[in-house]
């Protein structure tokens, strides 16, 4: 029997061993296929093909491949727009490449400033002389804003293109929180700072309404010049003054409309549009599918088009979608996170220069102020600092972008609300309806508070209210110091009001127009650094900023229905009316600390949803007393 018993332990022991090196080659096999990167060889003669499902951002999240594949599923995908121009600038100067197209398809949208980027980057192409084409089977606004830019725009006969403007539904929540005995204790400065007006009115303060109506008309301005510039033959006046006209006139055939209004040149399907791309590019010899053509991916075009590191770097750290505390992003700008990429640069000690690109509505004060104090660290060595503002740098965006030596920004930025808010809820009312009866003991005023079921005392909504009025005081001053002006005259123009980057440049609060190219051309010019001997270095971004091979397939995946209707739009709009809403609640129920964020502000992207940190409200009042 001991025998037996030793042959027994020695199979069980072969078998957990071949066990563990089964796992450990799966392992192995997993790891290889997560960490696949697009090869420069996959590049081919013919198109390059931008297939944009999605959104156009400045900085994408990053997809957690294990999490997609225990889920099934990705997030939506996003497209860092310098990365959309690296690809296209790349393919009007490289003989490979014979056309671009452009599908449209599942896009989702981006901001107007980053839209416009690309679409400059597209006229490039065609002075180059090469063509542009594009497809969707619908074009929004965004969409519209791309497509201009192309020498045919094609849309599916069965499809749609419209231009609606922007505006919409805000959604107030009051008779809704009266109804539920909730008591908001809101507290804020600025008359503008409309952020808190949903949880204390039923419609937009008439100061909200002008500072919206203000904003929104420069933005719809902006588009409508770049879109005639473009494309001439649009008829945007008809089209957005008599829509349900110009649709009747072609007896209701939404796509026979567009194309009589001049907003697309062809309509075709598919097959016929992959046909007339592969008159220009060449049939792909590997696919016989009909409609195919030879054509190169955004992937791995990026893969054969690596960036330059030659000569000293300037830095560039992102800031982009809400500012929160903690560590949190990319696509989210953690304070901590950003604060530690400044560090680790100011420690390497070889950067020449700072650019501050910033496109964020704002978040928590506490986390704007870790971002600005790590921006000064770095300035205090000498280097020039500049400020490229994106689509929008409001609020807390513009609270880090206060230690810039220059400020940049483009017409259609949206910037300023320069204010701060809080909300605090508390459910004495609530409780009294369902029977509840708190019956506190107290040994100083602010014993148990904020008493969220018995009410908040007198003294500390005072403290409360103090706080944010100190922190809009320091908010003034530090605009103030940084744009050479008295804080009396920044009080004039903050308030919480939201500017359109042409007003914010005349009022003083930017610079000069301009984008990310420019403001780093200022920054080398002022460190002495002649063309050729500098380039960009790209704080925490890695030198592949590619997807997984995993979550490319589950996107892809995912796009394959991503093709809509008008009628798919609007549950789609549906679908985000869910999030917003949702969000809204978030913001009076969370765990958010005092705020420097622009909830007025007309662009929500993917990572700039949220206001609320990563804090709970005692955190932040426990800090809020000890100081």
């Amino acid at each position: 029997m001991s025998f037996a018993g030793k042959v027994w332990r020695l199979l069980v022991g072969i078998k957990d061993a071949l066990a563990l090196l089964v796992l450990l080659l799966f392992f192995l096999a997993l790891y290889a296929i997560l960490s696949a990167r697009p090869s420069p060889a996959e590049v081919r003669e013919g198109a390059l093909l931008l297939q944009l499902d999605g959104f156009v951002v400045e900085e994408a999240e990053r997809v957690d491949p294990l999490q997609a594949l225990l889920m099934g599923a990705a997030p939506v995908r996003q497209y860092q727009a310098r990365d959309l121009v690296t690809a296209i600038d790349a393919a009007a100067d490289d003989d490979r490449i014979k056309v671009v197209v452009l599908d449209l398809g599942g896009f989702m949208g981006g901001g107007q400033v980053h839209l416009q980027d690309l679409g400059a980057a597209l006229d490039r192409v065609r002075k180059a002389g090469k063509p542009v084409l594009t497809h969707s089977l619908f074009y929004g606004d965004d969409g519209m804003l791309l497509a201009a830019h192309a020498s045919e725009v094609w849309l599916e006969p069965m499809g749609t293109a419209m231009v609606a403007g922007p505006g919409g539904s805000f959604l107030f929540y009051k008779r809704l929180i009266d109804k539920l005995a909730v008591n908001p204790h809101i507290y804020r400065v600025g008359t503008f700072k409309s952020a808190v007006e949903p949880y204390e009115r039923t419609e937009l303060s008439p100061e909200a309404r002008e500072n919206l109506e203000s904003l929104y008309g420069s933005l719809w301005a902006e588009w409508q010049a770049n879109v005639k510039k473009s494309r001439p033959k649009a008829e945007l006046e008809r089209i957005t003054s008599a829509p349900a006209e110009w649709i009747a006139a072609s007896d209701g055939d939404l796509a026979k409309a567009a194309l009589a209004g001049g907003l697309v040149d062809k309509l075709g399907s598919r097959v016929a549009f992959g046909e007339r791309v592969a008159q220009i590019a060449g049939k792909d010899d590997w696919d016989e599918t009909p409609g195919s053509y030879a054509y190169t991916d955004l992937d791995a075009w990026l893969a054969d088009n690596e960036p330059e590191s030659e000569g000293s770097p300037i830095g560039v750290i992102t800031i982009a979608g809400t500012i929160v505390d903690g560590d949190s992003g990319p696509g989210t700008a953690g304070g901590d996170r950003i604060a530690e990429l400044l560090d680790e640069a100011l420690a390497d000690g070889d950067l020449k220069g700072l650019v501050v690109r910033v496109d964020s509505p704002g978040g928590t004060t506490t986390a704007s102020e870790v971002i600005r104090e790590a921006i000064l660290r770095v300035k205090g060595t000498g280097i020039p600092v500049a400020v490229s503002m994106a689509n929008v740098a409001a609020s807390g965006g513009y609270w880090v972008s206060t230690p810039g030596d220059r400020v940049f920004a483009e017409p259609e930025t949206i910037t300023g609300s320069i204010g701060i808010y809080a909300v605090i809820p508390s459910f004495e009312g609530t409780a009294e309806k369902i029977g509840v009866d708190p019956d506190p003991i107290r040994t100083t005023p602010l014993s148990g508070q904020p008493d969220l079921i018995g009410g908040i005392s007198p003294e500390m909504d005072a403290i409360l209210q103090s706080s944010v009025e100190s922190g809009y005081a320091k908010f003034v001053g530090l605009v103030a110091k940084s744009r050479s002006m008295t804080p009396a005259a920044v009080d004039r123009i903050a308030q919480g009001r939201v500017w359109d980057g042409g007003t914010a440049r005349q009022i003083g609060l930017v610079d000069q127009y301009g984008g990310l190219d420019e403001a780093l051309a200022w920054v080398a010019q002022k460190a002495e650094l002649a063309d050729g001997d500098w380039h960009p270095r790209f704080l925490g971004a890695e030198e592949q900023p590619y997807d997984t091979l995993l979550g490319q397939l589950l996107l892809a995946e995912e796009s394959q229905a991503s093709g809509s209707d008008i009628f798919a739009v609007v549950g789609r709009q549906r679908q985000a009316l869910e999030g917003r809403m949702m969000a809204d609640a978030a913001r009076l129920f969370g765990p958010g600390g005092a705020q420097v964020y622009c909830l007025e502000c007309p662009v929500q992207l993917p990572g700039s949803t949220s206001g609320a940190d990563r804090s709970g409200w005692k955190a932040w009042l426990a800090a809020l007393i000890a100081s």
